[in-house]
């Protein structure tokens, strides 16, 4: 499988389509919801939030999306804490 084939790298640049930023959990628990089983716990969307971090660093390394602290955009290799994410501006 192509990095253009991973599941969680399509979900986040169709998730991030508007000019809105989102939040890593958020975005897991979404991801988690397209694929939830009736038997999963509550918080059974954890198991992706490391997903979503790694393919959202890797976007933003090639320039599709950028990581946001306090409202203003930081380097990929500078994330620290809580974080939003948004597509980059121009970046269709």
């Amino acid at each position: 499988m192509s990095d253009t084939e991973d599941p969680i790298r399509l979900f986040l640049l169709t998730a991030l389509t508007d000019e809105t930023s989102k939040g890593l959990q958020e975005l897991a628990r979404t991801f988690h919801a397209t694929r939830a089983k009736p038997s999963d716990p509550p918080d059974a969307w954890r198991r992706y939030l490391t997903a979503v971090r790694q393919q959202a660093l890797s976007l933003a390394r090639s320039g599709e999306l950028e990581f946001l602290r306090k409202g203003k955009p930081v380097a990929p290799d500078d994330v620290k804490g809580v974080v939003r994410i948004r597509r980059k501006s121009g970046t269709p």
